[in-house]
């Protein structure tokens, strides 16, 4: 039997809730991109980086703004654990289960360009979607593993907050997955709950002193909630951080009189996915004091970046390094990480004869106002996703392509005319 695995990202039917994928400065502007395409949207009270949807002429998932990366559709509970972990700028986080990425590309925007997410996925093929989700969506200051275990893989000590959503039954995605509750009815859910503590453990022992670790889920089952909190208490060195109710929200109290300070949203009331909340903070232990770290991979030079006429200066602290024919961008806070440790960094392009060809994609290369196209309308770019080409003129063999300076990616320049590849 399949452990069950909440995809809690996608949030479906009138209303869907969604994450802007910007800077702050540019939620205007990626707003506006949004609209352009008829999609018309209202502020979240619990976050200002999450909206919900008010006119939906064509699907949202279509859009531009989502096609290049700039949105994340998400449930709306899906939202909290990120916001509820609350990690600040700086933070080095982990992500026990990441796949497919929502919750890990939130705690990314949380921490800034000066933190670091590693996300971990034991799927391969939900592996292969966390990649994909946090490439798109240009969260550069991230990393990617694939361990079933992470206990033997990183010292103890080693992160100041943890996400754990774990495997569950689902039960609060019933009308997402109606047979949820029949599937692991019973003595069937014992291996989550299991898993569950294990996974507990884990977090427990990778936590710094006084870090913290948000343990979610999307069921409404006690011994996957309220029993995993009593364990927590009881069996590891946790203490309990009371959580307060976030706006827009309707939740229920705990189903066992000796657990208070969580939270179960009424799913509802609250028009959202059922999903259990609970905050812990590491008590005593030994922080994890990193060597001088040593990063894989071959040096891109910064001037073949240039060279490309790309703008480094557009990536977070860190270094690019190829892996074959492929270029990587490795955060700072990927340095720390043990000698020997299996990881992902950010996919930024190619790095062929020495020299380097940036990926349609790696905005974060483009820099403000560099030479491309900068189009006013829609119509010329979806012309371009379109297969069609537009005049280049004299402009460098790849140049920007951009929305009323909203950066979308590179364009490839064949003779005289640009075209859209992505890749």
């Amino acid at each position: 039997m399949g452990m069950a695995v909440c995809d809690t990202d996608t949030a479906k039917g009138s209303g869907r809730s969604f994450r802007l994928v910007c800077e702050a400065g540019e939620r205007d502007l990626v707003e506006a991109f949004l609209g352009a395409t008829g999609h018309v949207a209202e502020a979240e009270p619990f976050s200002p980086w999450c909206r919900r949807v008010t006119a939906e002429p064509t699907a949202l998932g279509a859009s531009l703004a989502a096609r290049f990366g700039y949105i994340h559709i998400q449930d709306r509970s899906s939202m909290l654990p990120p916001l509820l972990l609350d990690p600040p700028a700086g933070a080095r986080v982990l992500d026990m289960c990441a796949a497919p990425g929502g919750k890990t590309g939130f705690l990314a925007q949380l921490v800034g360009p000066t933190g670091f997410v590693l996300g971990n996925e034991p799927s391969p093929d939900r592996l292969a979607t966390l990649r994909q989700t946090l490439f798109r969506e240009s969260l550069a200051n991230t990393a990617t593993c694939s361990f079933a275990d992470l206990s033997p893989q990183l010292p103890a000590g080693s992160f100041t907050h943890i996400l754990l959503d774990p495997p569950c039954s689902g039960w609060g995605t019933l009308d997402k997955n109606p047979q949820a509750a029949k599937i692991w009815a019973g003595d069937k859910v014992a291996p989550l709950v299991a898993l569950q503590r294990k996974l507990l453990a884990t977090a427990a022992a990778l936590l710094a002193p006084g870090g913290r670790v948000l343990y979610s889920t999307c069921t409404t089952n006690v011994a996957e909630n309220e029993d995993q909190t009593r364990f927590a208490l009881d069996e590891l060195p946790l203490r309990q951080i009371p959580l307060a109710a976030p706006a827009g929200f309707v939740f229920e109290a705990p189903h066992r009189g000796d657990v208070s300070g969580v939270l179960r949203v009424d799913s509802a009331a609250s028009a959202a996915q059922g999903f259990y909340l609970a905050l812990f903070e590491k008590v005593g232990g030994e922080a994890h004091d990193p060597d001088d770290g040593v990063f894989p991979g071959e040096p891109v030079p910064r001037a073949a970046i240039a060279a490309a006429g790309c703008e480094p200066s557009g990536l977070p602290p860190g270094v690019v390094r190829s892996f074959g024919d492929k270029a990587f961008f490795l955060h700072a806070g990927a340095a720390w990480l043990p000698a020997g440790f299996r990881y992902q960094g950010f996919a930024v392009g190619s790095f062929r004869s020495r020299v380097f060809r940036p990926h349609g994609r790696a905005r974060l290369l483009m820099g403000r106002g560099g030479p491309g196209l900068n189009e006013e309308a829609l119509s010329r770019i979806e012309a371009l996703l379109a297969g069609q080409s537009l005049p280049a003129g004299d402009l460098p063999a790849r140049p920007g392509l951009y929305w009323r300076g909203l950066p979308l990616g590179f364009l490839t320049k064949k003779g005289s005319r640009a075209l859209w590849s992505d890749r």
